[in-house]
């Protein structure tokens, strides 16, 4: 007998006519950081919000008819539900805050496998998924035309357990999407809406969920319907699955079928915003639907998708870029390399290094860059190294000058500061805080907060960490079969009162967990110290297949259980976003330890620093840029080491000697209030120095300003006139490819002397062979700059050449410029392709480079 497939059908809770209000902010993901929208959620029922993970539409079907009856005969209650309710619909129709340069023709659809934004939907896995929830949430509170784009997993995140021995156990739970605030988009006839893309020989099926974050939508493609083989639906099971087959069917379903979603629902981005080489398939698509609708040549479409897309890079080592094999590429793209216009040997040399390697992998992060003319990593530091990383994708053009930028990341504050954190800004900082968190005059009233305020509510959530983690305790030693004498010890662990550093992220190798432990005898000095009590909270994942860092967590938990430590440093598992804010919310020292410059941004500490917490860490990823000795403190400097052990023993006694020296003083240094105002001086001003700038409106302001609207204007230059300029560039790109072998740099004249007295002119003329080209079609600029001790370049500036006219059978161009410094100084002559239409960068077309 065949499968037989059961008739579906949906209940939904039913409300009375005055409590409908809570049915349309429970949809709205606006409650996971609106403080008022989550007070009336609680309200209705305190212990099942915590019990739903904070899931208004899983509460709402669990209410009881009698709870129900009592919340419509109260009238306090209904008066506070019409207020919120009235807030709610404001924020959604009020305009752009601050922004009247925002063209109305302007969608920016933001591309990202996975996305953090609530406790109730774990469709995240790690710090990526966290920023891009925190992108959405600020660009609904700025009122940006913003559209999200991801996957609907399954199974959500991991949930973690450890035996007693340090084991990690996983199991992964299987979400209800129907008891989720997310809702299912259908036809007029009422069928869900299905978009369909191309694999290897089939088609992959996926229905389309909503997701509504504050103003901006999220559309979310879950493949997992009785429209699709078995294999297939597997396909948003779970996140970056390990076969390759999978992996890239769901790339295909993200990049691809996400902009097929975006055309189901009527949207036309202008810009597309890609979050790491996972969603790199989408600006293919674009260019195929260019050619489709359009009637464009590849070339042609190319040069519209580059000017209009923006590629983030969170990668830093070459071990987590995605590769696939050429013979999966050629399985899965054969008919729709067709539709691109181009052949398959083309469709592979976008996405490797060398495109005349056919045994090379294909990269989906190459893909994202060759097809993007927007390029940023997520922190100044990050950008160097990824300028290294990539180094060889423009390889006639030195690193420095590698067309990747830097916009580092920020945090959502409203969704991590505490309530009671919140409430002091509100009365101190004022309401902008939260409408303009970027203002640097907002945070410069910090030190405005009393000390006795900051530090009250600072002392308060401490004391909330502490007892979470006592409750989380007792529940570990239960599931792990512990006595009651064990688990009543646990009241015996940690002090409210201590100094508490807090260690959560990722448990990974580079992250390196146990550089604390490196000296286990001083460590537990610093610890037990009985004036002066220390204590350690830690949590973090180890992903399931990485047995280096299940070995961390097992080396960790066997430190933990032996004194002096077990009642000093604990462990909490499951870490979460729920854990996470218990943890940013109530640590005295946030403690980061990673390999520098391993870490691209790391955005747990900024969490931390809003709410008074002071960072420790290595001068990796954005506290490479924010540390001033006033803030918190640096752990080792910017030194490279050859001998990783030799790393270990230096840092490791460096963060010893700044807890000994420094931070245990500082904390307990108290005066008859007992309150350590030298301590409160340095939290109110990390508030004051770096609130402003590391907040996710101040991140996505960058990006409106430095891509989105530059990217925009460029855009309608050179669509306008019937794509005039993408015809003109496209044409001249063609030319300029067939004869750029032919220029060349036939010789550099300097026409002053070689010592010059400071203010003289610096004198040079290049004579320069075109190879017919025309002089209007390249620019001569001279590269120059101050020399190091072994003669390289430490800075480099850039200066256009004027034309002169023809010397010698070829063109002559010519400087002068004024010496203003003094020491020794190298230039070169460096031709570069220039048309009026050209993607504003020097290095668009970074093969297209001579130097003389």
């Amino acid at each position: 007998m065949r499968e037989m497939r059961p008739h579906v059908f949906s209940v939904v809770p039913r409300l009375p006519e005055r409590l409908k209000p809570l049915e349309e902010l429970a949809y709205n993901l606006l409650f996971a950081w609106n403080l008022d929208i989550g007070r009336i959620f609680r309200r209705v029922s305190e212990d099942l919000w915590a019990e739903t993970y904070h899931n208004p539409v899983l509460m709402l079907s669990r209410l009881s008819q009698d709870r129900i009856r009592e919340l419509e005969n109260d009238d306090a209650f209904l008066a506070n539900l019409e207020r919120t309710y009235r807030a709610f619909r404001e924020y959604l129709e009020r305009p752009a805050f601050g922004r009247k340069d925002i063209p109305g023709d302007m969608t920016i659809a933001y591309f990202s496998a996975e996305y953090g934004i609530t406790d109730c939907m774990p469709s995240y896995f790690g710090g990526l998924g966290i920023l891009a929830g925190d992108t959405l949430k600020s660009a609904s509170d700025l009122n940006l035309p913003f559209v999200g784009v991801g996957l609907l997993y399954q199974y959500g995140a991991f949930k973690q357990r450890l035996t007693s021995e340090g084991e990690q156990i996983e199991t992964i739970p299987e979400l209800d999407f129907y008891h989720l605030p997310i809702k299912l988009l259908r036809d007029q006839k009422g069928d869900p809406i299905l978009i369909e893309v191309p694999t290897d020989h089939q088609r992959l099926y996926a229905q389309i969920w909503l997701a509504q974050v504050g103003r901006v939508p999220l559309y979310l493609l879950d493949a997992n319907i009785p429209q699709n083989p078995p294999e297939f639906r597997q396909a948003t099971f779970y996140p970056y699955p390990d076969d390759r087959r999978l992996r890239l069917l769901q790339e295909v379903l993200l990049g691809i079928g996400g902009m097929r979603a975006l055309k189901v629902m009527g949207i036309e981005p202008s810009i597309l915003h890609m979050n790491e080489g996972h969603s790199a398939l989408a600006g293919l698509e674009r260019i195929r639907v260019l050619r489709q609708e359009k009637g464009l040549s590849f070339d042609e479409a190319l040069i519209l998708v580059m000017a209009s897309n923006v590629f983030t890079t969170h990668t830093s080592v070459p071990a987590a870029i995605d590769l696939f094999s050429p013979e999966l590429i050629k399985a899965f793209f054969g008919s729709y390399v067709e539709e691109l216009g181009i052949n398959m040997d083309a469709f592979l040399g976008l996405g490797r290094r060398n495109p005349d390697d056919p045994n090379e992998p294909f990269c989906m992060n190459i893909l994202a860059m060759k097809l993007s003319g927007n390029i940023n990593a997520v922190s100044k530091l990050h950008m160097e190294v990824s300028k290294k990383l990539w180094h060889d994708l423009w390889p006639n053009i030195p690193e420095s000058d590698v067309p990747i930028s830097s916009i580092t990341n920020g945090v959502h504050v409203p969704s991590w500061v505490s309530r009671q954190m919140a409430e002091t800004f509100d009365r101190f900082l004022g309401p902008k805080w939260i409408e303009d968190p970027d203002n640097v005059k907002v945070w410069s009233r910090a030190d405005e907060i009393p000390d006795e305020e900051i530090w009250g509510v600072h002392e308060r959530r401490r004391g909330r960490l502490i007892a979470f983690c006592r409750r989380r305790l007792r529940e570990q030693l239960k599931m792990r079969g512990a006595t009651l004498r064990e688990i009543d010890m646990v009241d015996e662990v940690l002090n409210a009162e201590a100094l508490t550093i807090v260690w959560a992220k990722r448990m990974v190798s580079y992250k390196r967990p146990l550089l604390i432990f490196k000296d286990l005898d001083r460590l537990a000095r610093i610890l037990t110290d009985p004036k002066r009590p220390v204590q350690i909270i830690m949590a973090g994942k180890a992903h399931p297949n990485d047995n280096e860092g299940k070995r961390l967590l097992k080396e960790l938990m066997a430190i933990i259980r032996e004194e002096p430590f077990r009642r000093h440093v604990v462990f909490i598992e499951d870490y979460d976003m729920n854990v996470a804010r218990f943890m940013v919310q109530g640590a005295d020292v946030w403690l980061n330890t990673p390999i520098r410059p391993q870490e691209a941004c790391g955005t747990s500490g900024m969490k931390a620093m809003f709410n008074g917490a002071l960072h420790l860490s290595v001068l990796d990823g954005w506290w490479d840029e924010a540390y001033d000795p006033g803030v918190g403190w640096a752990i080792g400097g910017r030194e490279e080491y050859v001998d990783p052990r030799y790393r270990e023993e230096v840092e490791s006694r460096e963060l010893y000697t700044l807890l000994e020296n420094e931070i245990v003083p500082l904390f307990y240094d108290r005066g008859p209030d007992g309150i350590p105002r030298k301590w409160v001086r340095r939290m109110k001003a990390a508030i004051r120095e770096l609130g402003a700038r590391f907040n996710s409106n101040n991140m996505i302001q960058r990006y409106l300003e430095e891509c989105y609207l530059k990217a925009h204007r460029y855009l309608e230059e050179l669509i306008q006139d019937d794509m005039r300029g993408v015809k003109e560039l496209s044409s001249w790109y063609r030319k300029v490819s067939r004869l750029w072998e032919k220029v060349r740099v036939v010789k550099v004249i300097q026409e002053s002397p070689p010592e010059l007295k400071a203010g003289e002119p610096l004198k040079v003329k290049a004579l320069v062979d075109l190879g017919g080209l025309d002089p209007e079609e390249v620019r001569v600029d001279l590269y120059y700059g101050p020399l190091g001790p072994g003669g390289e370049m430490k800075q480099r500036r850039i200066a256009r050449m004027e034309l002169l006219g023809t010397e010698e059978g070829v063109w002559a161009f010519s400087i002068s410029l004024p010496s203003e410094e003094t020491g020794r100084f190298g230039y070169y002559v460096r031709v570069t392709p220039y048309h009026p239409y050209l993607i504003p960068t020097h290095y668009a077309l970074g093969l297209l480079v001579t130097w003389g």
